[in-house]
């Protein structure tokens, strides 16, 4: 190629193509990530698309907390796009819910780091399976739409590198992605695209990753400090300003050229393998797809309440009265750029009035209560779909409350009929009080995708246990949040204040009251834990224990372990989730399930020597059905990593004590001026605790003050160096 050419193939020739160039075609790349949003290309409607399964959003995929179910769902996505002749796939987003009122919370799977991860790692390797590539996005630190092509996420590393890097440092060493894509916002001062420290340091460096990173659509302020910084695509094009902004810079030595051929080189690669999977005349199975999101839909379903057996409904119970709007207009997805033009789409009355075997009647509701409350009155059921408005990619919620008409609509028909369950259809969690006090059932509907409609039938109807396990903590009020006092920022700034307490770490510490609490799930049945056991291994700790199904149907449940260091030296969360399993149990039958938490996972980032450390120290494991709902616990002992910091002038006197080496050598320094009659006071501190309480906090390059040369830069250099 020549420098043109090398210029023109980081950028792309469309909306969706890559450029083509001598010795490299051109590849597709179209929005996900539960859906193939194939654009039509001669349609005036930005977001109008050909057909495709709308697979449930993220949402409620994260809550199967069923890795296996995320893989089968990748699987049918690479299918989808391998036969509409799609080489890449933008998904999926990974980001995590810092705060309820995120405007594309739907898009993203959860608040923890390791459910995401773990979920996340099976939708890359299902679609990657098929020869599709998956775009691993936005990294980083967006979990805002808020100001977000400008906005700087200030974030302490600690929190960056346990939080919200951690998922995306999974996924890439242990899926490897083909691409990478990076955020619109700025992290800590620098705009993503242009990061050298989070593309090349920490992407490339420190997780070994050797795939493409690729920019989200405009994203990218300056091509030339992007590419620079390790980004090698840039979104859409063309860019002919662009591309002579790389050339003009190669000619002048302002970038090396050889820094834009590794960007080629990876464009060149991503094609190849693209190319090379490719498979003219593919098919894909429209019904087949559909089943698949049914099922997908009825497991993300979470009930969060079930008071006296009101579900499940059965066949022939009288009749049933079905309100507001939403049961037959489902809103089933989100808006932006995953928005999905679906093969078919079900709606819960149908659905419903399909399973009843009996009289189904239905009211709008929302706009006319009144009709909506007779029609409650007659019945055996009274049934009530509520949510929000509209969620969509661009715009953050002003509010985690339901419509007023929506609460006045539940309220009225809980008054009217005892026996009323309330549907919910929302993309982020909805504050339920006062309203759930009325009712005796309430169903967390998520977007349920073009399925959604059947699935809720067969959870209410018991053709499906529910199994679905909140994600994301729902807070009594929206100011007891942890992020409350910090989203979204002002003047271009959002601070992360809450640090590593994100979500139900956050609600854990302040042992704060929760409407309900993270991993939170109910079923048709019931479960019993045996006693647990947990065993350090050099990998990390094995935990086992059994779960007897105690009641009558075949369920599922999600067995949650909780860890906690009691004593650590760290701030830390009370507990944190390390692991997780999805466990089918007859009804009456026992399993025996067995939790590995890798070592890797009880590290924290150290920031006083810039690693990993897992501390040593006798863990605590609880595991139970949610972080609240905690009913067996074990113990280990891990070995600790070697974690000395070395020791500096900066180093107070107390930190040189508590160090073996370090209390050794000041103790020397401090007998030596004591037998010369020097600085008696001084030598006094290492064995006198009402002096060190005085002068622990000293930094030793103060004592220069008090003791002179025997403590001046030249000689704590030296004893520095012995000692480290």
């Amino acid at each position: 190629m020549d420098l043109g050419e090398k210029a023109a193939v980081t950028s792309g020739s469309s909306f969706w193509r890559s450029t083509a160039v001598t010795g490299v075609p051109d590849i597709m790349l179209t929005d996900g990530p539960h859906g193939v949003r194939k654009a039509l290309p001669d349609s005036a409607e930005l977001l109008a698309s050909e057909p495709s399964t709308c697979f449930p959003p993220a949402v409620a995929l994260g809550s199967t907390w069923d890795p296996a179910l995320a893989r089968r769902v990748g699987e049918a996505l690479g299918d989808e796009a391998r036969a509409m002749d799609v080489q890449v796939l933008l998904g999926p987003g990974i980001n995590l819910k810092r705060s309820p009122l995120g405007g594309r919370n739907f898009e993203y799977f959860a608040e923890d780091p390791l459910l995401t991860g773990v979920l996340a790692v099976e939708w890359v390797n299902g679609l990657q399976s098929r020869g599709v590539g998956a775009s691993l996005k936005h990294y980083a630190v967006n979990s805002q739409e808020t100001d977000r092509m400008r906005v700087s996420a200030d974030v302490d590393e600690r929190t960056l590198r346990e939080i919200y890097l951690r998922a995306f440092q999974r996924v890439v060493t242990h899926a490897k992605p083909w691409t990478v894509m990076c955020a619109y916002n700025r992290v800590n001062g620098v705009l993503a695209s242009q990061h050298h420290w989070l593309l090349t340091e920490v992407l490339r460096g420190e997780w070994g990753y050797e795939g493409l990173v690729v920019s989200d659509w405009g994203a990218v302020a300056d091509r030339v400090e992007a590419v620079r910084a390790g980004l090698d695509l840039t979104m859409p094009g063309p860019d002919p300003d662009g591309d002579r902004r790389l050339v003009e810079a190669v000619r002048s030595g302002a970038l090396d050229e050889s820094t834009l051929d590794t960007a080629v080189s990876r464009v060149a690669e991503l094609v190849r393998a693209a190319l090379a999977a490719r498979t003219p005349g593919a098919t894909f199975d429209a019904d087949a797809h559909h089943a698949l999101a049914r099922e997908v839909a009825g497991r993300g379903i979470v009930l969060l309440k079930n008071e006296g057996g009101t579900l499940p409904l059965e066949a022939g119970c009288g009749p049933v009265a079905v309100l507001g709007e939403y049961a037959r207009t489902p809103r089933y997805q989100g808006g932006g750029s995953s928005q999905i033009n679906p093969t078919r789409l079900d709606n819960a009355l149908d659905e419903i009035t399909a399973l009843a075997d009996g009289p189904v009647t239905f009211a709008p509701g929302y706009d006319d209560v009144d009709a909506a409350v007779a029609l409650a009155r007659d019945a055996a059921v009274a049934i009530v779909f509520a949510g929000t408005d509209r969620e969509t990619e661009g715009a953050d919620r002003d509010s985690i409350d339901l419509p007023p008409a929506h609460v006045e609509l539940i309220e009225r028909v809980a008054a009217a009929n005892p026996r009323t369950v309330v549907v919910l259809s929302n993309g982020a969690v909805l504050r339920t009080g006062p309203w759930d006090a009325a009712v005796p059932a309430v169903v967390e509907g998520w977007l349920l995708g073009q399925a959604g409609g059947g699935a809720i039938a067969d959870v209410l109807f018991g053709r499906v246990n529910p199994s679905g396990r909140l994600t994301e903590t729902i807070p009594l009020r929206l100011p007891d949040h942890p992020s409350y006092l910090d989203f979204p920022g002002e003047a271009g700034h959002v601070r992360y204040g809450e640090g590593v307490f994100v979500g139900y770490r956050g609600f854990d510490a302040r042992r704060q009251q929760v409407a309900y609490p993270f991993g939170h799930g109910l079923s048709y049945t019931t479960f019993a834990y045996g006693e647990a056991t947990a065993t350090a291994t050099a990998d990390g700790l094995v935990v086992r224990l059994s779960v007897t199904n105690t009641g009558g149907r075949d369920g599922r449940e999600v067995v949650q372990a909780y860890v906690s260091l009691p004593g650590s030296s760290v701030r830390r969360a009370p507990r944190e989730l390390k692991a997780f399993a999805n466990v089918a149990v007859p009804a009456g039958g026992t399993v025996e399930v067995e939790l590995v938490i890798a070592r890797d996972d009880l590290a924290y980032w150290d920031t006083r020597v810039s690693r990993w450390i897992v501390e040593g120290g006798t863990y605590q494991v609880e595991v139970g059905a949610s972080s609240r709902d905690l009913r067996v616990t074990a113990t280990a002992a891990v070995d600790g990593d070697d974690a000395r910091v070395p020791l500096t002038g900066e180093s107070t006197i107390a930190e040189w004590l508590s160090d073996p080496r370090g209390a050794q050598a000041l103790g020397e320094v401090f007998a030596s001026l004591a037998a010369g009659g020097e600085a008696g006071a001084m030598a006094g501190t290492v064995g006198n605790p009402e002096m060190l309480t005085l002068m622990g906090s000293l930094p030793l390059s103060r004592l220069a003050v008090f003791a002179g040369e025997a403590f001046s830069p030249a000689a704590i250099e030296k004893l520095a160096a012995t000692v480290n």
